[in-house]
């Protein structure tokens, strides 16, 4: 299965939660570059020590639960990335590549650190499908991806329902975005037939204004300045889907499904 060998699945095997709360030891910087060899065609066995020595570094950097999270995450972008190379004749020299690639290794490094700040798994999940998308479409700027990654990292499964919501019902309007008026109007059309869009009654309307604020706080939608009226009624604030609403969301289906239930 070229690069994907038995003995980095054996290796991914080994790094579980009882051996990482024995070790101590290791550096941010050597962490990333032992991540960089587990993800390429050697495996932990091409790394100095193999698997005990990388648990000694992940251990002692920020404790055995973060070492978890980080190695989960690395397992989870080693999946992915198996089944782009599957699928995907066309990418395999960039994948095969990828282990000398600095802008890949910047983002193993993002990955990282955000997975500092979460232990939920769909979560990390997120993490590691931000960057195999972005090894998909040969994008992997280390600004944009931070922001998304961010967004990744603190998003509950309700935010992204919400946000697919908006994708499916407002991403033809993102052509006239930087028409400030006519996009304003567009969205307050839109958002009138908030209650079908959703799905969701009125007495859920809090649970809404929830997923809103924070798909707001990390970028990916804004407040359309519009007091369009409907049937002689005041629309309610009307939401509009960003650009980089549209790129995260879409970024997250390449490799798989965003997670469908709600938190």
């Amino acid at each position: 299965m070229g690069q994907f060998d038995l003995q980095t699945d054996a290796a991914l095997t080994q790094l579980n939660w009882e051996e990482l709360s024995k070790t101590p030891g290791g550096e941010f910087a050597e962490i990333i570059g032992d991540l960089l060899m587990l993800i390429g065609t050697g495996g932990l066995w091409a790394v100095a020590g193999g698997a005990s020595n990388l648990l000694l570094k992940v251990r002692k950097l920020a404790g055995a639960s973060y070492a978890s999270n980080l190695l989960y995450a690395i397992s989870a972008v080693r999946d992915d990335l198996k089944t782009l190379y599957e699928r995907h004749a066309e990418l395999r020299e960039r994948i095969e590549s990828l282990r000398t690639d600095p802008k890949f290794a910047g983002s193993i490094s993002a990955l990282a650190l955000r997975a500092m700040h979460t232990s939920v798994k769909e979560r990390l999940d997120r993490l590691a499908r931000l960057v195999v998308s972005g090894v998909k479409e040969g994008d992997l700027g280390i600004e944009g991806l931070d922001d998304m990654m961010r967004a990744a990292a603190e998003l509950t499964a309700w935010d992204l329902i919400v946000l697919g919501k908006m994708h499916s019902s407002q991403r033809h309007l993102l052509s006239n975005r930087y028409d400030s008026h006519g996009w304003s109007e567009q969205v307050g059309h839109v958002w009138t037939d908030w209650n079908r869009i959703f799905g969701i009654s009125e007495d859920q309307h809090l649970k809404l204004r929830s997923a809103l604020s924070h798909l707001q706080s990390v970028g990916l939608i804004t407040e359309a300045q519009t007091n369009f009226v409907k049937d002689g009624s005041l629309a309610r604030q009307a939401f509009g889907l960003l650009p980089e609403g549209a790129k995260f969301y879409e970024r997250l289906q390449e490799i798989g499904k965003v997670d469908s239930s709600s938190k």
